[in-house]
């Protein structure tokens, strides 16, 4: 992204993949739109019940909906969701959850970040409460050392967590020309890529929760296996691109 382009010019999206969360959707879409922000739901094939609280919810001001044939994955729907961005000409996308693990309130504090540096990306780095599933919790830390260990740097404070600010044009760039994974492999992966491609990681902390409407598509037999699999990809890839992230470190 040219730095005097996106310094002249600042428009944020929020863009909430949903599937089934039609308990707690509409107070997440409250508290975007509290900050007078214009929000777009990428309906990831719900259920009827969901598909309309949607409907619903798209009914009004400043709120958009995006309904995929049938589930993708986390990952799928966001990348739906930043083409549709694109087309609605957005420079950034704010990332949050629906299911009400995310706290809205912090919304400001990213978007400032975003707006003050265009060219970085705002990562949320989740101070817990009690809620959080200790398996989860343990689960992220290994995330975090092989992340840390594929880019060969500590600039990622976390990368499962699903509160962000993207700047649209690198992520354009790297999702037309890579293939990422579509699930819960998604969060991490379009990190290390994007962190390997020079785009900056500026790290948020935000309080988070563990879901509001009881309602989790985490798998745990499942994504382990893919986020598993996307980390040796990682290495290989880390490998492949070390004298080039070496010599950017010694820079």
């Amino acid at each position: 992204m040219n730095n005097a382009a996106s310094h002249a010019v600042f428009k944020p999206l929020v863009v909430i993949p949903v599937y089934n969360h039609e308990q707690a959707i509409g107070a997440m879409v409250d508290g975007v739109r509290m900050h007078a922000l214009e929000c777009l739901l990428v309906d990831d094939g719900s259920r009827a019940s969901c598909a309309a609280v949607l409907d619903a919810l798209a009914q009004r001001e400043g709120v958009h909906l995006l309904r995929l044939p049938h589930n993708q994955g986390k990952g799928g729907a966001m990348l739906a969701g930043f083409r549709n961005a694109a087309q609605r000409g957005a420079t950034h996308v704010l990332q949050i959850d629906a299911d009400g693990q995310h706290t809205c309130a912090d919304i400001p504090r990213f978007i400032a970040a975003a707006q003050a540096t265009p060219d970085a990306i705002i990562n949320g780095t989740p101070v817990y409460d009690a809620s959080v599933p200790k398996g989860r919790l343990y689960g992220r830390y290994l995330t975090h050392v092989w992340v840390w260990i594929n880019t060969l740097s500590l600039q990622i404070h976390d990368a499962m967590c699903g509160f962000r600010v993207y700047p649209l044009a690198p992520v354009l760039s790297l999702i037309n020309e890579e293939t990422l994974g579509l699930r819960m492999d998604f969060d991490p992966e379009i990190l290390v890529r994007l962190h390997w491609r020079g785009v900056q990681i500026q790290s948020v902390e935000t309080h988070v929760r563990y879901p509001t409407d009881g309602v989790s598509h985490f798998d745990v037999w499942r994504d382990n296996v893919r986020i598993s699999r996307m980390h040796a990809r990682l290495f290989f890839g880390m490998l492949r691109r070390l004298p080039h992230l070496l010599w950017r470190k010694l820079r």
